[in-house]
């Protein structure tokens, strides 16, 4: 497979200067897609730094050979829900002092016809990030209920049609098999009744089906609960989140996170003691795109980077 496909790392200088590095430091890549982060970060080390990177896709890992010759450096076959899982192996629990997570689908998976993640090109309905496991999209939507797809494109692609298109992919799965994207795309496009000007009308469902199929969302959740552990004191985690569903989970577990313990109003106890429970703070406002970094990479539009530190 072709692993060239074009990728700009989104909010770049905002995600590795929120990670504050220390020369000397460990580092955990979470995503590391084709490596734009790593380089950065691999460019702040010295050579007593090291840095642990972890990928599900495949064509990750294979990229990830440019940097074999580095002896900071390791990459590992995991869903970054995983990522205790591996610092557990090295060692390096509570030893980590920054983590970094790109959610979401890469360019170079939204490019690659045969990874199915985009209605914009044909090729098989896959949509897997490891595609060496789970259930492809094809295969989910082969067999899955009629009000199981209408909550997933509803509930996670936040389609307000979602049950016109469930209905519609019954009605046509009942006579021919889908299997590739264009076929996908022209009955949700069909079964659409009111087209917005601005997106393609199977946008919200791809990413709704894209979603359940990876089950992105469980693993957001899982990987901050692992990355909290994780983390060295003083450690930073970076987050880039880019639709609403990722970002509400990361803003939500960082203002827990930060808040402390919730006492009952009216209980006799100490502001010191509340702030004894909590365990990070948050470093700055949320982050979006500069005008300029937009100019050149569009995607990047519904991005925000959030930075926290662990107490």
């Amino acid at each position: 497979m072709d692993n060239d496909f074009s990728h700009l790392s989104v909010l770049l200088n905002e995600s590795i200067d929120g990670l504050a590095i220390q020369p000397d430091g460990i580092y955990l890549d979470a995503t590391f897609g084709r490596g734009g982060h790593s380089r950065q970060i691999l460019a702040a080390l010295s050579d007593k730094g090291r840095l642990i990177a972890i990928d599900r896709d495949l064509t990750a890992i294979e990229a990830a050979k440019q940097f074999a010759d580095d002896p900071r450096f390791s990459i590992h076959h995991r869903a970054f829900s995983e990522l205790q899982d591996v610092a557990e192996e090295l060692g390096l629990v509570g030893k980590i002092n920054g983590i970094l997570m790109d959610l979401g689908v890469s360019s170079p998976q939204l490019d690659d016809a045969e990874r199915g993640f985009s209605f914009m090109r044909k090729g098989p309905l896959d949509m897997r990030m490891d595609t060496s496991k789970g259930m492809s999209a094809a295969e989910w939507l082969a067999v899955a209920d009629e009000q199981d797809i209408t909550q997933v494109i509803k509930e996670f692609g936040e389609e307000k049609f979602g049950k016109r298109i469930a209905h519609a992919i019954v009605n046509t799965r009942a006579i021919t098999p889908i299997t590739d994207t264009a076929q996908l795309a022209e009955i949700i496009d069909e079964a659409v009744p009111v087209k917005d000007k601005f997106k393609h009308p199977a946008t919200r469902a791809f990413q709704g089906i894209r979603i359940y199929v990876n089950s992105e969302l469980d693993e957001i959740k899982t990987g901050l609960k692992a990355a909290l552990t994780t983390l060295a004191p003083k450690g930073r985690l970076a987050v880039i989140s880019f639709h609403s569903l990722e970002d509400r989970l990361v803003k939500r577990f960082m203002r827990e996170q930060s808040r402390g313990a919730n006492v009952p109003h009216g209980l006799p106890i100490m502001q010191s003691e509340i702030d004894a429970t909590k365990a990070m703070k948050t470093i700055g406002k949320a982050t979006k795109p500069s005008p300029q970094e937009l100019e050149v990479n569009v995607r990047a539009r519904s991005s925000v980077l959030r930075v926290a530190e662990k107490l």
